[in-house]
């Protein structure tokens, strides 16, 4: 898949980043990645993020990491694109790239880099490094510490032809329309503010129609009826979504520092599809907080 097929592909539709599953030990479990890989597969998302912020990329090892796209690119070869994480500091944000697309992934998601503060300059030479490692697409999450202006955007764009995304975590309206009014059609603009479907309408009016879904992780045909309900302008389903579910979801998920992970793992245990626990530094939800997932998850019926 070219650059530019890539980004035909995240034009439209529902994208989602599936669980990495751990066993009891918290080792990475390859069989059961890849039968919930097997499992999302017919619900229909555009493409699936390997390793990605969902996927714990940031307590993966080297050597796991390359199993969990490897396991990914395998099992759906030929049917959804896998694009895979990489983020750090430059020198191994390239070495993740590169791995990446040995495996045979279709895309790179650039997360931000690691600890440190980074001028604008700094941030252009290191994106613009990443993209010139590989020939696969590569979409930058402009989120923490990666907060490109439209500047710096421009100055990538001309030099990086396979710069063919951007995805905002951070959500400063101003700034990003900004960027989009700046850009236009040079990128395929995602939203990926945790738990999106909530500033979808937002992100959609600001001429961002597509969005990364974690709730697909455990109720793939809820998130698939609120995107087509979105993408169909029926805000009658939207709003009800929104009210009955997903707003009493974020409470809950705001309850603990790093539950936006631990959650979506929860929710996956009580679909019967269970990823195994979340790797520390992030902690499992407690058991009553497992018990109000499960009664609000209850109304939305077998998924």
């Amino acid at each position: 898949m070219t650059p530019q097929e890539l980004k035909s592909v995240l034009k439209a539709g529902l994208l989602s980043f599936p669980l990495t599953d751990f066993d009891n030990n918290l080792r990475f479990a390859p069989k059961p990645y890849a039968a919930r890989l097997e499992w999302l597969q017919p619900y229909g998302a555009s493409a699936l993020f390997a390793a990605g912020g969902t996927g714990e990329f940031f307590s993966l090892a080297p050597q796991e990491f390359s199993e969990v796209v490897k396991v990914a690119v395998d099992t759906c070869r030929g049917r959804t694109p896998i694009i895979a994480g990489a983020g750090g500091g430059t020198t191994l944000a390239i070495e993740y790239a590169q791995e990446a697309e040995r495996l045979g992934a279709q895309g790179i998601l650039l997360l931000p880099h690691y600890l440190t503060e980074a001028s604008q300059d700094g941030l252009v030479a290191h994106v613009k490094a990443v993209c010139q490692s590989v020939k696969i697409g590569v979409v930058v999450y402009n989120r923490g510490a990666c907060r490109l202006t439209p500047a710096s955007l421009i100055t990538l764009a001309a030099s990086c032809p396979n710069l063919i995304g951007f995805k905002d975590g951070i959500g400063d309206i101003e700034a990003f329309v900004a960027i989009r009014q700046t850009l236009g059609d040079r990128f395929a603009y995602l939203g990926g503010l945790p738990t999106a479907e909530v500033f979808a309408g937002a992100y959609k009016a600001m001429g961002c129609p597509v969005y990364s879904s974690a709730v697909f992780n455990f109720v793939p045909k809820t998130a698939m009826a609120f995107y087509n309900a979105h993408a169909a302008g029926d805000t009658a389903t939207c709003d009800r979504l929104i009210r009955d579910f997903f707003l009493p979801y974020i409470a809950l998920r705001n309850q603990g520092q790093g539950y936006a992970v631990a959650i979506v793992k929860a929710g996956a245990t009580l679909s019967g599809h269970s990823a195994g626990p979340v790797r520390p530094p992030l902690s499992d939800l407690k058991p009553s907080e497992v018990e109000q997932l499960r009664a609000l998850m209850a109304p939305l019926g077998p998924q």
